[in-house]
């Protein structure tokens, strides 16, 4: 990997690419730093240093936007609301027909998709704006902080608005960060900048950590949750570039006086077919509970129960719920995102099939049972590596908020090693000779 970088600094225009992605990560990590006007700074500040290892129902938002939740800037949102909105259009394209259409129509209709996945964004930026204005105003924000209350001095309709604005306008120049990469850097735009807002996190967590430890001054709770997070991360790589390789063979056709197809190829079918998808599916679905009971009056019996129960990370009806969900929705996603019949029908038509099973519907069958056979190790795969981090850790203070859980891990590996194919691909492509020299 380390060479890869080192060989794409050495080519030119892999350097020039390479200095975009950096000028644009220093530019959104500067924006995540900017209070949006109308914030009492100092009073959040104060509150940030005392909800330190313990941001609550937020973490998970507060993770994906780089930390700049808490702090309440114009990047406050982050990237949620893009990915919420892909996300959304992604399983609407399996029910929509209109939708589906258009992902059949090739470039120009992902464009359209595109478009609608931007406007899609906009709304859900203007509503969650809303939700962490009104959440800051309340003083939820930072339950326990005694200056929570007064973060928002002035509650007009102008600074709300103001607020909102700035944090939605804040949403849509992240997007178009993450635009800039994806067309003229390295990678993934919006993956990236997921990568770095994870990834921003990991020093204050890990300094807590050692903070809170009582051993050695905490350099051996430290050292240990280094070690812990290498191992699960080597088990991440292993499992991420596993695959099942489906054998397909295309029959020999004669058109004219030339003979096509007599090739053999495979479809790799990966374990984990589903991404990280589930594990944010999982945590955003148990998270709703918990929000609704922080947000509703009174002590009633279920509010107690959802409080006892749902909050923490290390209950065992959490974990419980959150290793089902997490392999729920693991079968779920790849049902939606695979579909054998159309695979089947495309092997059919082009005088594709796989040796042994009859082109068609049986091959159809064939693929499914496959699959589901392959979703089944992935899907347990995914809800130990989400939840190890958090049993095996808790007793190094590392509770729901431990930087390394399985969705930071997860997204940091795949990112990581997409973009570095990317890399090598680019470099393969410029030091290919070819057939004239």
């Amino acid at each position: 990997m380390f060479s890869a970088f080192t060989q794409a600094f050495k080519t030119p225009d892999l350097r020039g690419k390479l200095l975009f992605t950096l000028g644009v990560i220093v530019l959104y990590r500067v924006g995540t730093h900017v209070p949006v006007p109308g914030v009492d700074y100092r009073a959040v500040q104060q509150c940030v240093s005392e909800a330190s290892g313990n941001q609550g129902l937020f973490g998970l938002v507060n993770l994906f936007s780089g930390g700049a939740l808490l702090q309440i800037t114009i990047f406050a949102l982050g990237i949620l609301p893009y990915i919420t909105a892909s996300i959304i259009l992604q399983l609407l394209t399996v029910v929509v027909p209109r939708l589906e259409a258009l992902k059949k129509e090739g470039q120009a209709g992902t464009a359209k998709i595109t478009q609608y996945t931007r406007y899609l964004t906009v709304a859900l930026a203007i509503l969650q704006g809303t939700g962490l204005v009104a959440t800051a105003r309340s003083g939820a924000l930072f339950s326990g902080c005694t200056v929570a209350s007064g973060i928002v001095p002035d509650r007009s309709i102008l600074t709300t608005v103001t607020m909102v604005i700035c944090m939605t306008a804040g949403t849509a120049l992240v997007m178009w960060l993450g635009e800039l990469i994806t067309d003229r850097g390295i990678g993934n735009g919006m993956s990236i900048l997921m990568f770095i807002s994870i990834a921003a996190t990991f020093p204050s967590a890990l300094w807590t950590i050692k903070k809170q430890g009582t051993l050695a001054g905490g350099w051996i709770e430290f050292g240990a949750v280094i070690l812990v997070t290498l191992a699960v991360i080597a088990l991440v790589v292993f499992v991420e570039q596993a695959q099942r390789r489906i054998p397909v063979q295309y029959a020999k056709r004669m058109i004219g006086r030339r003979s096509y197809g007599g090739t053999s190829t495979y479809i790799p079918v990966k374990v984990n077919q589903a991404g990280v998808i589930p594990v944010i599916f999982a945590s955003s679905l148990l998270y709703i509970p918990a929000l609704v009971a922080q947000f509703s009056g009174g002590e009633s019996g279920w509010k107690t129960w959802i409080t006892q129960n749902l909050t923490k990370g290390d209950h065992p009806v959490y974990i419980v719920l959150y290793f089902l969900l997490i392999v729920f929705f693991a079968f779920f996603y790849v049902a939606i995102s695979f579909n054998p019949d159309e695979v089947a029908d495309n092997m059919k038509q082009y005088g594709g099939f796989v040796p042994g099973i009859r082109a068609g519907r049986p091959t159809a069958q064939y693929l499914s049972y496959v699959l589901n056979r392959i979703t089944w190790p992935g899907s347990l795969y995914l809800g130990v590596i989400a939840l190890v981090p958090t049993v095996a850790l808790v007793g190094f203070g590392a509770t729901n908020n431990f930087p390394f859980g399985g969705t930071s891990i997860l997204i940091i590996v795949g990112v990581g090693l997409e973009t570095v194919r990317q890399i090598e691909s680019q470099l393969q492509q410029r030091h290919y000779e070819g057939f004239l020299r």
